[in-house]
């Protein structure tokens, strides 16, 4: 019985898309797809409809480093709009409390330092976290009780970039993974002795990717299935500019390629000044090109996942 062959091309990388406003990651991942013809696009971190900016679409292979890239550190500048909590945090809800208050620029950078490091996060009831094997947001339109437990994030920088109004303030975050600006901004609010939500969000940065990578979804759409548009495409190994790479020769690239262990002895007296640590997961390169993503294990390179490139 013949294998069951995945339809489309075999394009393999990564296209930074500028996501606009409006649209979920998945229309993004779908428009892609059908104006690439790739047989697989997945994208390497959900951004909100009314969120804009970076989102990584990894097309074929790439989309076996994704990992590599969700478990990145991300920036965000986003705008709290105070005195007004909405049953998602962000815009798109309904106002379910207001409140008068509104707080001063000094106010609001005393309260700065307690939501940097490791902070406590409840994720919004509005979210694909997962209760008792259904996502929250699923419960939430339902109308059914969402009872989200707080979750450690670390949030590596906060800082106050404007404020426009009273109603309005416009901040800078790095965080790492799992973190909510919904969450950031409604937290925020109530520690300022009011409510709020997001009003605008854009990332501006996901793992190595940044705007300066990103590409328009409609100039996407001009450029068509054009040379243009995979002048676009960078390459796999990207995503992966956070792990240690290790040359092998065509041989030991072609026994990883099999799912064959090689010995990491020959490997690492070819290049004495690579440090690593045993249990470390590495890019294995052969040829200029990555193999797979492999394992030091006691005396032995394995392959975690092959890219069949």
């Amino acid at each position: 019985m013949a294998s069951k062959r995945r339809r489309g091309n075999p394009i393999h990388g990564w296209l930074i898309v500028d996501k606009p406003m409006g649209l979920t990651s998945a229309a993004v991942v779908g428009k892609v797809r059908r104006l690439t013809g790739a047989a697989k696009v997945g994208h390497g971190g959900t951004l909100d409809p009314l969120a804009t900016g970076v989102l990584p679409l990894a097309l074929g292979e790439a989309t076996k480093t994704v990992p590599y890239v969700m478990d990145g550190r991300k920036e965000y500048q986003f705008t709290v709009r105070w005195g007004e909590a909405r049953t998602t945090d962000d815009g798109d809800g309904e106002v379910r409390e207001t409140c008068e208050v509104r707080p001063t620029e000094t106010q609001i950078d005393s309260v700065l330092p307690s939501f940097v490091g490791d902070i406590q996060q409840v994720p919004p009831a509005f979210s694909a976290v997962k209760v008792d094997g259904q996502r929250a947001y699923a419960l939430a339109r339902a109308d059914k009780p969402v009872a989200l437990t707080a979750r450690q994030v670390k949030i590596e920088r906060l800082e106050l970039l404007a404020i426009h109004d009273t109603d309005h303030a416009e901040f800078r975050v790095t965080a790492g993974k799992g973190a909510y600006m919904r969450s950031l901004a409604r937290d925020l609010a109530l520690a300022l002795g009011t409510v709020g939500h997001v009003s605008a969000l854009r990332r501006t940065a996901v793992g190595p990717f940044s705007e300066k990578d990103a590409i328009s979804l409609d100039k996407l759409l001009v450029l068509g299935h054009s040379a243009a548009l995979f002048e676009r495409l960078l390459p796999i190994e990207t995503a992966l500019d956070g792990i240690l790479a290790l040359v092998l020769t065509e041989a030991e690239g072609r026994s990883l390629r099999l799912g064959q262990p090689v010995p990491v002895l020959p490997v690492v007296n070819r290049s004495p000044a690579t440090q690593f640590a045993p249990g470390e997961v590495v890019c294995a390169m052969a040829g200029g090109r990555p193999v797979a993503l492999a394992r030091i294990k006691g005396a032995e390179i394995r392959p975690v996942r092959v890219l069949n490139l």
